[in-house]
This record gives C-alpha cells, structure tokens and sequence, in this order.
C-alpha cells in the first residue's frame, strides 16, 4: 500500500473495487440506505514450509492451477503494503501478549490475504457497519479473531478503537476471545466452534443469490456483494465444513469467495498426524472452483490474481488456498503449534520485532499506515449514498418489488400478517401437529416476503414444503423451498447465516426431534449469535411408534430449555402451534424449536394463541378463588391426556384446573402476578405430564408435585401400547392426583 494518491491496483486486476475510490465527501444520504448507523523477507523455515507444501501437492497440478500472476505495475507502493501488513501482524501480537491469551499464529500468516480484501477489495462503509448491500466477511477460524478486530481498527470502525485492543479478552469489552457478532459491530456471524463459520458464510451467500434473484432487474441491481471467509485446517476437518460447502457447490453460489489458510498446524502439532486428504481435489469434487496461491507470506500478487480469478467464475464458488507460515515472522517459533494458541512471550515478541524490522511501541500504527487506511470512511459513505441513490430510482420504478425488499432489508414485517396463521375450534378436525405446522407455514409465506425454509431430506414427514413455491436451485434462486439433503448440522448453520444477513429472513430448518442431536452445535450458535431461526422438529415423542428408541427423543426438550435464549415449543393442537409461529416469527434475535406430533391430536377446548404468548396457562378450571384441589400440567400431546383426567376428578367431585405449559421460557417472561394467577403456590397438589425426561419439572411442580414422564429410552412398537407401557395414561395421572387427597 502506498499513500492515498495511489491507493488502488491496476484496473485489470482490481476493477470493481477502484471504481469507488476518489471521494472525499459523504453525501446526504437517502432517508433509506439499508439499516440504521449504530513482507520482509520469508524466513528459512518459511521457505522451507512452503517447499514442502509445494512438493506435497505437486500430483494436483494438472487439477489445481496456481493463481497466474499479471504482469502489470502495482500502483500501490509495496512498503506500504509491508508496512501495513506488519501493523496487522504486530497488533494481533501486542493485544494477545497484554491479555497473555489468545491465538497470534493465524492472524502473523493470514494479514496479506485479509490485508489485500479489507483495504482492496471489499465494499463496506466502516460508520455503518449494517449498509445492506456491504460484503461479507467471515472469519471461520474464529480463534485468530484479533486479525479481525485489527482490520476494523484500521478500516475506521467505531466499535474497535485502540482501547478495545488492548482490552483482548478482558470481560465487558468489545474484542472478546471469539467474534460475536452481538458485541462488536463489524463482526457479521459468532464464529469459534471450528466449521461454523464457512457454513454461515454459505447461508449469507445463499441469502445474497436468493435476494438477487428476486428483486435486481436488467436496468437496476441493488442486491450485488459478495461473502469472503477465511476457514483453516480445523474448519476442513470439522464434518460441518463439508456438508455446506457441499451445498454451496451444488446451488452454485458464484458469490461466495473462501480463502483457506493452508499452514499444516493444528494444536497437536502438523496436520501430517491426522489430516492428510486432498483438499483441492475433494472441493473440486463438490462443485468448486480451486485456486492455489502458493506463497501466501509476501506473494502479494498472487493473492490479488487469485481474487481476480475467483471473481470471473459466476457458476460456482471459489476455495483459494493460500499456503501461509503460521507466526510468520517470528524467529523460533514460526510454523510450530506454540504459537497457535499461547502468546508469544516477551522474548520471543522482541524477537519478531527485530525479524521484521518493526521498531514501534505496542499498539502504534504508524501514520502513513493510519493515513492510508483513512479513505475507508469517506469511500464507505459514498459507496452506501450511490447504492442509496439507485434503490431509491428502483422504489420509483418498481414500488411493489421495493416495499417487499426493504421489509427484508429493515426486518419490519407487513401490517396484520398474523392474521394470516389459521385459527381452530374444538369441532375442527384432528391432525398431527406436523400437519397443522405446514399449514401455518404455507400461511406465513403467502404474507411475509422474507419467509423460507426446508427439512433435511425429510419435507414429506415433517410437512414443510412451501406449496406456493419452488425449489431453491441453482437455475431457481429465486424460489424459497431449500433442500439441505441429509446433512442437519449443516442446515442449521446455514439457516443461521440466513439469518444474520438481512433481519427481515426469517428462514426454518426442519428434521425429526432426536436428530438434533446432530445440529445442536449449529441451534447453540442460533441462541448466542441471536440469530432467530424456526427449528421444526417433527416425531417428537415415543408417539412416533414403530421406528423405536433411536428415533425417539426422550431427553431433548429438557436439554434445550436449559438451553440460553431458545424458546422450546411442545403444542397440544392448531391454536397452539399457530401461536408458537407468531412468536417465532416476531422473535428474531430468538431461536425457536417446535416439537410438533406425528400421531393425530384432537383440537382441544381452551386452547389459544393468545395463552401460548404467556407460555403457560389455564385451558380449563372448575375451581374458586384460585384454590383448585390439584393443578394437572401437560404439554403437547399429553395436554389432552390431563384434560381427560381432570374429567375423570371433576366426576368424583374435586376441582381441577388443566394448564397448558407449551414453552416455559415465555412463563418465566411473566409477572409474579400471572404465575400466581396459573400456578398459586398455595396450591402444592401438582401433576405434570409428557411423554419426554421428567429433568427440570420438580421447578414446576414443587417440591411435594409429581412429573409423569420417560427416564428410559423408549421402544419399537405401535404409539398407544408404548403410551401404556411408559405409564403416559389418564389412569396414572388420575392416581398421582388421587395421592394428595
């Protein structure tokens, strides 16, 4: 990089980025702009790892091409370009040496790539870090994250200024150990749990093909960015990584550019032990393009050819792998997994300042390096006022498709688009609550623009197929059924980057309940990345029947109300599940899980959407002065099963009231005054039942209550034998009711 004067790369290489270069100005922007304002020398051990990676890999030339370099003269000055690569290296390891804590490997090798996308490269403006149609970046290997926070350091972003820095990993700051999009502006997804990440990066290019599709027009394109990510060695041997990038190749998502830091150091030392596949061949097997940048420590121009490449091919997305020295630049421990993830040490810091030249106290960035990176914000702004400019010319042309875009842009939902869920009387048919899901699912996509969503090869069992719709293909992007195939902790992580890309998507994912098992890593990052994803979870209980214990969930909802900030919905009918939709839907830094039957439910008196937003409440009560003789608690499908009790009682003269427990997150929600009103603790003779681990109810019930439940796996055979072999029966609740009197 050199000074502002010759801050861009040649046309033939760089095009698209320098054709927003030159403003100093931020223009008055448009009342809507998208969402509101909130290389010295290698050394010999480097030399020698990238000798070894090239012969290592040398049987895919024909397959892999090297990025061909242009020959043509850099208009930025290379010092520069050193000079601030180092600022990155040297800020990653001050802040991890102050907090002795944290991971300066990955940042020390990966400055060149991210130094070249951030000030190169990308679209953004740093004082808005929410401008729609920005670029996404997605920092896989989340551990390296201080490589982030020096690129927004640097790009002008309020949220990491030098104190954050020097706060790395220290409680209440906005630099924590890994990103979390919810703490730091500028940070697009929560990324640590290794392969999340680049699986997010998928759902945000799908989000970006998706919106494209739907509402560009041949004289007007206001959905155009990209998604880059940066994924390491763990993220490709996480089984997660595979299942989205999988996706990614079969829908063609041309947009989505991943660099993957090739170092061959995990922390149990070379991947040589453990991972010794062929990358580039398996990404071309499913459906990418491969690029190899073989020295990724000062090949500049590799990196920027690599881009070039990777930006040509529209049909399919791109994996650059970039062979870099882990803690390049540091004399002892460069290439080793010491410096994965333990700072450096004081020594060793010195060290690596002599190795590199860098005579600057801790911190420092030195002013040319701050005054080249200065262009970002009046750049950013001009970028967001033009991009302004042209949707406001297309809401004049096109005000339909506009108003539908700007409520998935501003995440604000249509007037009166709750009326559209189905309401049910007690004279309704019974159905499963599958069924009545999907009809609640074809409502909401009829009225909410941002709605979309699809099972895991299961669509036909948990009901989730948007009538109305097509498939989400690579030919159909603009359709709104995704079919993620047999890979559920890939859905989910996908479901969340479509999530955080516009807060107007509201996508759902669906499998059968149990196998959440297999993406609760991916539903644990939807509740703390506050990502409000619809988890619909069919075959909920043992009332699934025939295909026995490994398919039936016995512990699942349990753990997921312990979960933080998920909402675990069981409804008992139609009114119920209607009313945990409109829920979700208006939850959107929530996630929501539906545990939804596949055995037919009758539609029960006292049901309503209304009592499912307090979570728990009263569907029948033959009792005064809120002083029942026994309260029976039920969830989903074993709410009728206490309402039959409760008749059974009444019949012999005690007074019952049945409550509903549909989702005990929002009951907590509530006042002391309504779960008095629902739970007196006057009242101790308390019944629960569901068909589900009985973990957690003794809150509910009290101490002296009793919980009718499964502590065993269930078993193969047709639902109603299972339902009296567990003891889920109105007789066993009618008995531990009798125990009070």
């Amino acid at each position: 990089m050199a000074s502002t004067s010759s801050l861009a790369l040649s046309q033939a290489l760089l095009a698209r980025a320098i054709s927003h270069h030159g403003s100093d100005q931020r223009g008055s922007l448009p009342a809507f702009s998208g969402l509101k304002s909130t290389g010295s020398r290698a050394s010999a051990s480097s030399r020698r790892r990238i000798a070894q990676s090239m012969n290592k890999n040398r049987s895919l030339r024909p397959l892999v091409r090297a990025a061909a370099v242009e020959t043509v003269e850099p208009t930025t000055d290379s010092s520069i370009v050193d000079k601030s690569v180092n600022s990155i290296r040297f800020l990653a390891i001050d802040a991890v040496e102050k907090a002795n804590s944290g991971h300066p490997g990955l940042p020390m090798g990966c400055a060149p790539m991210a130094h070249i996308l951030y000030d190169e490269v990308m679209r953004y403006n740093p004082k808005n870090p929410y401008w729609f149609n920005r670029d996404r970046f997605v920092l896989s290997a989340g551990h390296g994250c201080m490589l982030l926070y020096a690129l927004l350091h640097l790009a002008g972003y309020d949220s990491v200024q030098e104190e954050d820095l020097k706060q790395f990993r220290q409680l209440g700051s906005k630099t924590p150990g890994h990103p979390e999009n919810f703490e730091t502006p500028g940070i697009e997804v929560t990324t640590g749990p290794l392969g999340q990440g680049i699986a997010n990066a998928v759902g945000l290019a799908l989000a970006e093909k998706h919106l494209a599709a739907r509402f560009n027009k041949p004289d007007a394109e206001v959905v155009d960015h990209y998604t880059y990510a940066i994924l390491g060695d763990g993220c490709q041997m996480e089984g997660i990584s595979n299942e989205a990038c999988s996706l990614a190749g079969h829908w063609g998502l041309g947009k989505l550019i991943a660099f993957y830091d090739d170092n061959h150091i995990s922390i149990d030392g070379d991947t040589e032990i453990a991972f010794t596949e062929n990358v580039d061949q398996r990404f071309e097997a499913l459906g990418w393009h491969v690029i190899w940048v073989k020295n990724g420590n000062t090949g500049y121009d590799e990196i920027r050819a690599a881009i070039k490449e990777a930006k040509a091919v529209t049909d399919k997305p791109t994996l650059i792998k970039v062979t870099t020295t882990i803690g390049y630049g540091s004399p002892n421990k460069a290439n080793s997994y010491s410096v994965h993830g333990a700072a450096l040490g004081e020594k060793e810091v010195e060290a690596t300042r002599n190795n590199l030249g860098w005579p600057y106290e801790p911190f420092q960035v030195p002013d040319d390096v701050k005054s080249h990176w200065s262009r970002h914000t009046p750049e950013g702004a001009t970028l967001e006022s033009d991009w302004s400019a042209k949707f406001a010319a297309y809401e004049k042309k096109y005000p339909e498709e506009a108003a539908e875009l700007k409520s998935i842009i501003t995440g604000e939902l249509p007037a009166g688009w709750e009326k559209a869920l189905p309401t049910y009387t007690p004279e309704s048919p019974g159905d499963a609550t599958r069924n009545l899901s999907q009809q609640c699912l074809n409502a909401l996509a009829k009225v909410i623009p941002g709605f979309l969503g699809g099972s895991a090869d299961l669509a036909s069992s948990n009901m989730t197929l948007l009538k109305a719709f097509g498939d989400f293909q690579k030919a159909t992007p603009e359709e709104r059924n995704l079919r993620f195939g047999v890979r559920e902790h890939g859905m989910g992580a996908i479901s969340n980057g479509i999530a955080l890309h516009s807060p107007g998507l509201i996508p759902y994912c669906a499998t059968f309940f149990v196998f959440t098992d297999y993406m609760r890593g991916a539903m644990r990052i939807s509740a703390l990345s506050e990502a409000g994803v619809i988890y619909v979870m069919t075959h909920d209980s043992i009332g699934l029947g025939e295909d026995g214990p490994t398919h039936q969930p016995i512990e699942h909802i349990a753990s997921f109300r312990a979960m933080p900030n998920t909402l675990m919905f069981r409804p008992a009918d139609g009114n119920e599940t209607a009313g945990a939709y409109k829920i979700a839907v208006t939850k959107r830094k929530t996630p929501s899980i539906l545990a939804l039957s596949r055995q037919k439910l009758p539609q029960l008196p006292g049901t309503s959407i209304e009592g499912v937003e307090k979570g728990g409440y009263t569907i029948s009560d033959d009792s005064s002065g809120n002083k029942p003789d026994v309260i029976l608690i039920g969830t989903g499908s074993e709410l009728e099963i206490a309402a039959q009790a409760a008749e059974v009682l009444r019949k012999e003269g005690k007074t019952v009231r049945v409550v509903s427990f549909v989702c005990w997150e929002l009951f907590d929600e509530q006042s002391d005054e309504y779960k008095e009103s629902v739970l007196p603790s006057d009242v101790s003779a308390r019944v629960s039942i569901e068909a589900a681990s009985t973990f957690g109810w003794g809150k509910i019930v009290g101490g002296k209550g009793k919980s009718i439940g499964i502590n065993s796996f269930g078993a193969s055979a047709p639902a109603p034998l299972l339902y009296k072999e567990f003891g889920i029966t109105v007789e066993a609740v009618v008995d531990a009711a009798k125990s009070f009197f």
